[in-house]
């Protein structure tokens, strides 16, 4: 049967130095699930990559092999040997998988507790997956059914009402480093969705912005007029290297952007001048051999753990209320996963005891010489009436069952009598009527008929 894998690494199991290595941008994103989905294996995928982790959630029908197929691609992809990642890696199956998806779009699982810029992230990794054909009924099911989830956390209770975020805790602190922010220039390199999050945190406090763009420069401009910065085209780099006080990177470049040759040359004709780098990109921009140089603080992702310690107490009760409802929800998910397994199984369970009623009856066929036709037909029905009648409380209790450990128990009836249930009998079903609109207007199916 085919089994839900949830297979990846977080900044909880490696340092930003491994999760860039492994970061699959849209383009890379794309060719991995097209590789992955070749293998014989895997008939649905999603991956999901963030500053924070890069995950691939996938059905397979082997399991063992599914996994070891992706780890060996994330491996390949990031120049490392599988067995020097094994360390850092994670691999959840099943309802784990899912519990795991919940959580991450409730954001229990950010490194800032309830911060919503996860929810958007991973609804865009889904969409880029579907519109990729890499997903189908299983992997639909369950992304819209977290998507669903994390809304009804953010909705029934306030684990995110301080809008925390990557690029809130950067401004927070760069203010802790610098005092007051009033006046102060803060090159912004990047336009996305972090650079804005990182803008409006910092409109309030008084600082200079420049947008700095390598291709959107309509972005840009758009942005400077929104939060009354400037722009620059990324040629301009250099030129407000000199002049800023703060640089927060948040980019989607495979390449580094500042390189600590550049950096000090900028030192030197800034005469000592000090210069916080923020680096919020994932693989990063700014290379870490910059810290080294004279005058320059440089921070990355997995430092505003720091800042992020001192908020975390604050949500503890909310997020404690998130997960009462991340079970709940989970609860479903493990019914309606088991409920795929209960007619296939119980047909799998009769065909077998059918096989084996008629195989004691071809057995003891020539001891029957003297038999009629009529004897024969006699001694059949009273082997199917057997079969039929020992098997018939076990079936209607199988029927009957609906609680989260549906799934768990199809799974020892099938391990007890030894069947084998072929993988078309275990397809999820398509919904009824799946309507043709986007993502954000689907109504997610939390409780399947």
């Amino acid at each position: 049967m085919s089994e839900l894998l949830a297979i990846g690494v977080s900044h909880k199991t490696a340092p930003v130095e491994i999760r860039e290595r492994l970061a699959l941008p849209d383009a890379r994103a794309s060719e991995f699930l097209r590789d992955l989905r070749e293998h014989g294996s895997v008939r649905e995928a999603v991956a999901i990559s963030t500053c924070n982790r890069t995950e691939v959630y996938a059905v397979a029908a082997d399991p063992v092999a599914a996994e070891s197929a992706v780890l060996t691609m994330l491996a390949r992809r990031a120049g490392i040997r599988p067995t020097e990642l094994t360390a850092a890696i994670y691999a959840h199956h099943n309802c784990e998988a899912a519990r795991h998806l919940y959580r991450v779009v409730s954001g229990l699982d950010s490194m800032i507790v309830g911060e919503d810029q996860i929810q958007g992230q991973v609804k865009r990794s889904y969409e880029a997956a579907l519109a990729q054909h890499a997903t189908g009924p299983f992997t639909n099911h369950l992304f819209e059914a977290a998507l669903s989830t994390g809304k009804r956390v953010r909705a029934e209770t306030a684990i995110g009402e301080r809008r925390l975020s990557a690029p809130t805790v950067a401004v927070a602190l760069a203010a802790e480093q610098l005092g007051s922010l009033a006046g102060r220039q803060v090159v912004l390199v990047g336009t996305g969705e972090t650079s804005e999050l990182a803008a409006r945190a910092l409109s309030p406090t008084g600082a200079q912005l420049v947008f700095v763009a390598s291709r959107r420069r309509a972005r840009a401009l758009s942005l400077a007029a929104q939060y009354g910065g400037s722009s620059l085209s990324f040629d301009g780099l250099p030129d407000a290297l000199l002049t800023a006080d703060i640089v927060v990177a948040a980019t989607a470049s495979p390449h580094l952007l500042i390189e600590v040759d550049e950096i000090a040359e900028v030192m030197r004709e800034r005469g000592g001048r000090e210069l916080l780098l923020i680096d919020l990109a994932v693989p990063r921009d700014i290379e870490g051999a910059c810290a080294r140089v004279p005058g320059i603080t440089l921070r990355d992702i997995d430092d505003l753990e720091a800042v992020v310690a001192r908020n975390r107490q604050v949500r503890q009760a909310e997020a404690r209320r998130a997960e009462t409802i991340v079970e709940e929800e989970i609860q479903e998910f493990a019914t309606w996963l088991g409920s795929l397994e209960v007619l296939p199984t119980i047909a799998a369970l009769r065909a077998n005891a059918a096989r084996i009623a008629q195989g004691v009856i071809a057995e003891n066929a020539e001891r029957w010489e003297t038999a009629s036709p009529r004897d024969r037909e006699r001694v059949e029905h009273i082997a199917r009436t057997i079969v039929n009648r020992v098997l018939h409380e076990p079936t209607v209790r199988l029927k009957d069952l609906s609680d989260d450990r549906l799934h768990g128990r199809m799974a020892v009836v099938r391990d007890l009598f030894g069947l084998s249930v072929g993988e078309d009998e275990l397809e999820p079903p398509v919904p009824a009527e799946r309507p043709a609109q986007p993502l954000a207007e689907i109504r997610p199916l939390r409780r399947p008929a």
